[in-house]
């Protein structure tokens, strides 16, 4: 009897894209998230659905419907509109699907000749760690894909246990981190941002940090108040971590952070000079306005 293969709640899958991680990469969003972000640009991918029906009659195309209980939704009427993204009560989305490993094996077999890498991404993809430990297991033992590097997107929450288990297969995981202090990450988040700073220090030790992320909120996010620690605690990261700098805008928002001043050209480029000027090297891309 063959081994039963760990599966996913995956919220999307994109089969090429440049801005997740190195190279060229299959990316796989899977659902739910740990954290509350009021700025998150992706908050259909927070929640799990639970079939309350909600979204049914709201959906123009009747792709969705009821059936037994659950949700279905039917592909091939879907015109993926995302109203029912837009009335969930529960930040949810009923276009998941739920994936076993052989089914992204498959997929990254036809396109491997195209990719640099896979990067498994969220919501919070530690939250399903099983499903990737195993996935990324597989394209190690497999010799036309063990070239492929493995990396994950994360919000830095898992614990050293959970790194440990993911340690032998990963390449690189790239970290948000959100706010320097505690109190700004705890309201811009809903959780401590010890685990997050206890995650890129164990990381950066292994030599699997790949890039920390910050993203800048101009008088929402405390960066540029904190600017001295927060590049001396960068400065001591490995030399192959990227630090890179996004801009806030307003794309995917929902919520109070829709009132928020969108980050500008000029802020996002003065916020790199000051972390420059104090000897880091960042990588930002200036919105385009």
């Amino acid at each position: 009897m063959s081994k039963r293969r760990a599966t996913a709640t995956v919220s999307k899958i994109l089969n090429f894209s440049c801005v997740d991680g190195p190279g060229n990469r299959l990316v796989i969003f899977l659902q739910g998230c740990n954290y509350q972000c009021k700025n998150c640009h992706n908050p259909h991918t927070i929640g799990i659905c639970n079939h309350c029906g909600d979204c049914v009659a709201p959906c123009p195309s009747n792709a969705l419907s009821m059936s037994e209980g659950h949700i279905r939704w039917n592909t091939e009427l879907c015109t993926h509109c995302d109203r029912c993204l837009a009335v969930c009560p529960n930040q949810s989305n009923p276009k998941t699907q739920t994936m076993n490993v052989d089914d992204i094996l498959q997929l990254v077999r036809k396109h491997q000749l195209f990719l640099s890498g896979i990067t498994v991404s969220g919501g919070e993809a530690t939250l399903q760690l099983p499903f990737i430990v195993e996935l990324f297991n597989a394209i190690k033992a497999d010799p036309s894909l063990r070239h492929l590097t493995c990396m994950v997107d994360t919000n830095g929450s898992l614990s050293q246990t959970g790194w440990e288990k993911l340690l032998p297969v990963l390449d690189g995981a790239m970290v948000d981190l959100k706010a320097w202090q505690e109190e700004t990450h705890r309201w811009l988040t809903g959780r401590s941002h010890h685990r997050v700073m206890q995650t890129i220090d164990w990381l950066g030790k292994h030599d699997k940090l790949e890039e920390v992320r910050l993203l800048h909120i101009p008088a929402i996010t405390d960066f540029e108040q904190e600017i001295d620690a927060l590049a001396h605690y960068l400065s001591a990261l490995p030399a192959r971590t990227t630090i890179r700098l996004n801009a806030f805008q307003h794309h995917g928002v929902t919520g109070p952070a829709l009132e928020w001043p969108p980050c500008s050209a000029s802020q996002i480029n003065a916020f790199a000079k000051q972390l420059t000027q104090r000897g880091l090297r960042v990588l930002y891309r200036e919105p385009v306005t």
